[in-house]
Formats: C-alpha cells, sequence, structure tokens
C-alpha cells in the first residue's frame, strides 16, 4: 500500500503533525536526521488555544501536569509597574501560559504518538523527492522520496502527501525554492536558563523590565529555574560569544530589580532575531509547517504554538482527502489560506513587541512607558492583550473556506469555546463537524444526507434562530437560519467539488 503522508522533521510540529493524521487513521511515517529529541528547554511556553487542541487529541492532561501554571505578565520600569496582564480572565479551560520546556513538550508528545503505534525514525534524513510529474511545484498528488538511514543505506519510498516540519533550514522548503522572504534584527540576544533567587515577582507569574539599557525578561520554568533573555546592543560583525554566568549576572544586577542572584547555569546561549516567512505553505503534494513556513521574534513566546496549530489546522483537512470524504483542492488550499494569516499576524505582533523592547533612545523610553501606562490601564487593553497572548483570539474570518453566514454570532472563521468538562469538539478518530442546532426536520435531514462528515448528534444551538456548523478543529465553518438547511448542505457539496 502507497504510504499517504511522509512527515519530515520530529519536533513538536513535526510530531503534532504525525499524531493528529494517526489519530485519523491516515497512514504516516515521521522521520528525522537527529539521532535523539532535544534536550534543551528552547521553546517554553504551551498557550490556553494550543492546549484546548492536546485536549482534542486526548493528550492535554499530561502537558498540564507536567508543565508550571504562568497566571499574569508585569511590565516595570524603574520601581514602577506600568503594566499587569492577568490571564485567568481568558475564556478557556487552560486560562494560564503552561511553561513547559521543549524537551518536555517533545518526551510528552512522543509518548502520545507511541500509543498511536508511531515511532519517530531517527537518523534518516530526506536526500530529495519528486512530485508525480518530476516537477517540484506540480499539482498531481503524490511524491517519490529519497532517504538516507544513519548506515548509509538509501530507501526510495512513494507517499501521496509529503509535509515539511523540518525548522527554518528545512530541506523540503529549499527544494521546492520558496523564497523565504524577510530580515536579520539588528540586535545581538543573550538567553540563560539558570537557577535564581531574589526576585520580588512572585514565581507563578512573567516580568518584563525595561530598563535604560535594553530589556530584561524573566520567565520562570520550576521552582527556583528560570530563563532569562536580555537585548545586548547593535549588531556587529560576526555572531556574538555565548554569555558567561558572569556576564548574565551583570546584566540582571544593572537592569533587575536589585538583590537577585543568579547560578546554576542550564544552558547559555547567544543569538539573533529572524523574520522570514514564505508566501504559500502549499505546493501540489508538498506541504510546509512550522519554522519551515515562518520564524519570527521570540516575544510573546508565539512560534511552537503557531506551529502546533499549523499542524492542527492542515491534519484534519488532509485526513478528509485521505479517505476520499471530501475534494482536495479547496480543502487544503485554505490551509495557507488561513495559517499564512495567522503566522504573518504573529510576526508582525512579536515584531512590534520586540521593537519597543529595544528602544534606546531615552526621550522614546519615556514616551513609550507613559503610553504603556495609559493602555495597560484600560481593561479592554489589558483583555485584547491577555486574548492575543493566549491565541484564544486567532480565528479565520476570511478564510476561502467559511460559508454562508446569518448575521448571527458566533461567526464563519469563529473559535467555538470548549466548555471545561465536556468532551471536546473534534475527539475522537474520525475528522467530523459538529451540528449546532435544534431538533427537528432540518438538522434530521442534514444528520442523514451528511452522515459520513457529521457527529451523529447535533449540540444545542447558540441561539433559537439559526443553526451553525462547527469544524472539526473548533471553528465555525457557516451559520445558516434555523429553517434553512440548504446553505449548510451547499457548504458540504462545495467540498466534494
Amino acid at each position: 500500500m502507497t504510504l499517504q503522508v511522509l512527515v519530515v522533521g520530529a519536533g513538536p510540529v513535526g510530531m503534532t503533525m504525525a499524531a493528529e493524521l494517526a489519530r485519523y487513521g491516515v497512514s504516516v511515517r515521521l522521520i528525522d536526521k537527529a539521532a535523539a529529541r532535544t534536550d534543551k528547554s528552547k521553546a517554553l511556553v504551551v498557550w490556553s488555544r494550543t492546549l484546548e487542541l492536546l485536549d482534542r487529541a486526548g493528550c492535554a492532561e499530561s502537558f498540564v501536569a507536567a508543565g508550571r501554571k504562568v497566571e499574569a505578565a508585569n511590565i516595570i520600569a524603574g520601581e514602577k509597574r506600568i503594566g499587569r496582564v492577568v490571564l485567568g480572565g481568558v475564556d478557556s479551560p487552560y486560562p494560564y501560559a503552561l511553561m513547559l520546556p521543549q524537551s518536555e513538550t517533545e518526551r510528552l508528545l512522543e509518548a502520545h504518538l507511541a500509543r498511536l503505534g508511531i515511532q519517530v525514525e531517527r537518523r534518516t534524513e530526506l536526500l530529495g523527492f519528486t512530485t508525480a510529474e518530476g516537477a517540484l511545484t506540480a499539482f498531481e498528488r503524490g511524491v517519490t522520496a529519497t532517504l538516507r538511514r544513519a548506515d548509509g543505506s538509501e530507501e526510495k519510498i512513494e507517499a501521496d502527501w509529503l509535509i515539511g516540519c523540518d525548522g527554518a533550514h528545512s530541506t523540503v522548503r529549499h527544494a521546492l525554492g520558496l523564497p523565504f522572504l524577510g530580515n536579520t534584527l539588528q540586535t545581538d540576544w543573550v538567553l540563560a536558563d539558570i537557577h535564581l533567587t531574589g526576585l520580588p515577582v512572585p514565581e507563578s507569574e512573567l516580568a518584563l523590565y525595561w530598563h535604560q539599557d535594553g530589556m530584561l525578561a524573566v520567565f520562570p520554568i520550576s521552582p527556583g529555574r528560570c530563563r532569562v533573555i536580555a537585548d545586548i546592543g547593535a549588531s556587529e560583525g560576526a555572531h556574538p560569544a555565548d554569555p558567561t554566568l558572569e556576564q548574565v549576572q551583570a546584566i540582571v544586577d544593572r537592569r533587575g530589580p536589585g538583590g537577585v542572584r543568579v547560578s546554576e547555569p542550564i544552558w547559555l546561549s547567544a543569538f539573533r532575531i529572524n523574520e522570514r516567512k514564505v508566501a504559500d505553505y502549499r505546493a501540489g503534494s508538498v506541504f510546509l509547517a512550522g519554522d519551515a513556513a515562518h520564524v519570527h521574534s521570540p516575544a510573546g513566546g508565539q512560534g511552537m504554538n503557531t506551529g502546533m496549530q499549523d499542524a492542527f489546522n492542515l491534519a484534519w483537512k488532509l485526513a478528509l482527502v485521505c479517505r476520499d470524504a471530501c475534494g482536495a483542492e479547496r480543502l487544503l488550499d485554505s490551509y495557507s489560506a488561513e495559517r499564512s494569516a495567522v503566522g504573518a499576524q504573529v510576526m508582525a505582533d512579536a515584531g512590534h513587541l520586540t521593537s519597543l523592547a529595544v528602544i534606546r533612545n531615552h526621550t522614546a523610553q519615556a514616551l513609550r512607558n507613559f503610553a504603556a501606562g495609559v493602555l495597560f490601564g484600560l481593561g479592554p487593553v489589558r483583555r485584547r492583550m491577555a486574548e492575543a497572548l493566549t491565541e484564544v483570539s486567532i480565528g479565520y474570518p476570511h478564510s476561502p473556506l467559511n460559508g454562508p453566514a446569518r448575521h448571527a454570532e458566533p461567526a464563519p472563521g469563529d473559535r467555538v469555546r470548549p466548555i471545561a468538562g465536556q468532551a471536546p469538539l473534534g475527539a475522537g478518530n474520525t475528522p467530523l463537524f459538529t451540528l449546532f442546532s435544534a431538533p427537528g426536520a432540518a438538522a434530521d435531514m442534514l444528520l442523514h444526507d451528511y452522515s459520513d462528515l457529521l457527529e451523529p448528534a447535533p449540540q444545542p444551538p447558540f441561539a433559537k434562530d439559526a443553526m451553525w456548523l462547527v469544524r472539526p478543529d473548533g471553528y465555525v465553518a457557516a451559520v445558516a437560519k434555523a429553517d434553512d438547511p440548504a446553505c449548510i448542505a451547499d457548504f458540504f457539496d462545495s467540498l466534494s467539488s
């Protein structure tokens, strides 16, 4: 039997992609040229929306048990707190930031994969691939890929689809010849995962210090252990050397609140920020996800989450196509349209946060601090910031997949809030839509005619005069009048074209 999907890259994005496909019964192989999963903390936070989607997959509980909940973020200038965002009011079963080193995220995802019968094929490298007609960007289904194992042996395999989750230096993206548009920011940064004592901010909160010399950010990881990030000036020449513990202590002394001691370094690193993105996440039978498609500033901690949500978005669509329940083009083209827009917004937001943090001019710093104090004094601003950070505000209002809207909320593209204690939408082994409708002839007709695409029982509607169709990933697909099931039927019929 021809393999349905080959996933290249077994970081958090690739493992999420393979797990979701396997959950839906798609035959999948997951390869990575590395000998083992990362032992570094790297991406540190799992946000609320990602946890909601992990709950659909059946593994959010293990993540929450392994992580540390952070409930607020503070911006401090001098001795004054000028901004505070509390996450507890976010409308989600997971109203917090879950601090979890990437090494732990990968461990949990690998265990989840094992339960689904999938093993990462490590020390296995993608050498190259061609599509059905030989041209890398052909739109005929199917790829032929050449793999090389650690012993030098090569294997040629055929797959219906190839997904590149292989990071910022993606082999898949390079083979496609897709431009990775953007730039490298001309500021050097240091990162230190260390033990830290004496910080006056509670260990359940983030602290961002705006100092005249630059930014200092402190993220709690576990009791006594934190991540410190700071900018160290304009880039000059070669890549900066990794900092020493003494250099980190000096930055903390200068920019922090005083009395803070760092010790027992676990990871010390210097880095520069790249902001780059491909224009299209799909090229025929080949897709890109995660850092292979977009990289940006770590401000806000959105990178890994955005990539994992790429995977959740694509997997259910590809699964429907793999079991011939829907036509391929409209459904699969919506992946790039939806996720590229999200990637562009995340890149812009992270870039703005970074630009604010690295302001050097004293007058500009004073204006920034004043403006931030005013804005963070407004409840709606704090609420929008919390929703943006936790990513519950992500939606697809302009998706080409959106069906009709009958002037009712939630609208097509909106997220449907999961209810704590209730089975999440999209759980189970088949990607099915959910109908939110009052019982009656209209609902019965849809459930009968589209039984292969709909959950067998409808959910109560959000309002009496309308019905809602919700996608397997929990976003509204279409809204119709309660007595007009033809609108929903037309949406389903359009997926088959």
